[in-house]
């Protein structure tokens, strides 16, 4: 059963976000419309975003007030949330598996996902900004449009 709440047939969902590609200027993505398309597909148990040791510290205080787990790394971004993200699939998976990328990077995490049965779904920051590997790879896709 996993994340899934024994209360309620509501399926939960796991927001990862991959902050460096999402938020970028040329996007303008507001981190309230990505929890929004992820909340569309299940009850939000985990709302993590990921970004690196640059980071201003009013993007974490922002985060952190909208109810983003802020998860700074002084790494690669990547590594760090896909190890993250499989290591949740793998011990307590959620309903539905979310990742806001452009990143190609994170499809074998996708497709771990659908091999254990949760279904998918990749947020893009915007047209132009979309991965189509990523948005093939997932069940169902959403791009924001800033």
């Amino acid at each position: 059963m996993g994340l899934r709440s024994l209360l309620s047939n509501t399926p939960t969902a796991a927001l990862f976000v991959d902050g460096p590609n999402v938020l970028r200027d040329e996007f303008d993505v507001d981190l309230d419309d990505v929890r929004d398309a992820a909340d569309e597909a299940g009850r939000l148990v985990v709302t993590r975003l990921y970004l690196d040791e640059h980071a201003p510290s009013g993007l974490i205080q922002a985060a952190e007030a909208r109810g983003y787990e802020v998860t700074i790394t002084s790494g690669d971004v990547d590594v760090k949330l896909a190890v993250d993200a499989t290591a949740l699939l793998v011990e307590d998976p959620p309903d539905v598996f979310v990742i806001a990328s452009r990143d190609t990077d994170f499809k074998p995490v996708v497709e771990l996902a659908n091999r254990r049965g949760v279904r998918t779904l990749a947020i893009a920051p915007g047209e132009h900004g979309r991965s189509d590997a990523l948005r093939n790879a997932a069940q169902d896709a959403v791009v924001l449009d800033g």
